[in-house]
């Protein structure tokens, strides 16, 4: 992760005294970071998977709420329908690539040099022959394009929220600043360092409560069950707004609207009034995202090393245009202007 944010300020130097679009900055960012932790490859080698994925997730977004007809689709398919279909393809025979080479080096013994990414776990598992159920390998393939996918896009999403509220909210930059330089001087963040790093924790926990990078939760309901005074059926589709509930003034209190962070300095309980249901920006239960801590680490990590460098306030080219496309992005991009310290 820090590799990978002293590549994006080395580019952050053309800059200084100027405006910035960090959106697409943070974008690259988080893929790299994914591709290096997740895959041990660079950016480069899974640069089509992104941009094939980014293709897909606007044709899904834009069809989600489009209905069909049964029956219909095998005899009828719209161009949104017949592109996906070819980016499906891309998206598969790219990512097997990649599993190809890292199954060579690990079919040769060669993981000595390799460290112990999700990728080599995974064809390890592939070639287990004790395993049971197997492994397919569209099985592999569609876990790697989860992780491409969340591992990049919440992180994206939640970085360029969080800038964009310290760049309105300088006061809170500046207190962020203080405690980062109090922890790291001017030394790259260590593990220690970056589970102290209380004041940052209340700043991003704020941005996820306004901005939560999926402000929708899907959950279907497997068999009859109760809820309260209602009897869901089996096979009912759930949809939780998220970000309804983080801006319910009966639990947040009448400035729900306005960037607070230190409703956060006594935890997440007390900030909910004990009703910590109430905040859920990677889920709860069982099937919270399994990344929320990746993500956060990443965040922290970027935002420390930034605010080493830089202070930063918005531009007054930026358009405020939040846009619902599987996550919460700025529909315009996020610019702001860059002071070197």
């Amino acid at each position: 992760m820090i590799t990978s944010v002293e590549v994006m300020l080395e580019r952050w130097k053309h800059h200084e005294g100027k405006e910035i679009e960090v959106f697409e900055e943070f974008r690259l960012l988080s893929s790299e970071v994914i591709s290096r932790t997740a895959f041990g490859s660079s950016y480069l080698e899974g640069e089509n998977i992104f941009q094939t994925l980014m293709k897909l997730t606007l044709l899904a977004s834009r069809n989600t709420h489009k209905l069909k007809f049964p029956g219909i689709s095998k005899f009828y398919k719209t161009s949104d329908e017949i592109e996906s279909e070819q980016l499906e393809k891309e998206i598969f025979n790219s990512i097997l690539e990649i599993i190809k080479k890292k199954e060579e080096k690990v079919m040769t013994e060669e993981v000595g040099s390799l460290g112990n990414d999700f990728l080599q776990l995974l064809v390890m598992a592939y070639h287990d022959t004790n395993s049971s159920p197997k492994m397919s390998i569209q099985d592999l393939v569609d876990e790697c394009k989860t992780f491409y996918f969340a591992g990049q896009e919440t992180t994206n999403s939640l970085l360029a929220w969080t800038v964009l509220l310290l760049a309105i909210h300088t006061d809170w930059q500046e207190e962020a600043r203080k405690e980062v330089l109090n922890l790291f001087g001017r030394q790259n963040p260590n593990p220690d360092g970056i589970t102290k790093l209380k004041t940052m924790g209340m700043i991003i926990n704020e941005s996820l409560r306004l901005y939560p990078p999926i402000p929708l939760i899907a959950r279907k309901v497997e068999r009859k069950t109760r809820l309260g005074k209602l009897t869901l059926p089996a096979e009912l589709v759930l949809l939780i707004s998220n970000i309804a509930v983080h801006h319910d003034p009966q639990v947040w209190g009448e400035d729900v609207h306005l960037f607070k962070p230190e409703r956060f300095s006594e935890g997440v309980s007390k900030a909910t009034n004990n009703n910590i249901a109430a905040f859920l920006p990677f889920g709860m239960g069982p099937r919270n995202c399994v990344g929320f801590s990746f993500a956060t680490t990443e965040t922290k990590i970027a935002l420390s090393m930034i605010l080493q460098r830089y202070a930063f306030t918005l531009s007054p080219a930026y358009v405020h245009s939040p846009l619902q496309v599987l996550t919460l992005r700025p529909q315009h991009g996020l610019q702001v202007l860059l002071h070197s310290l």
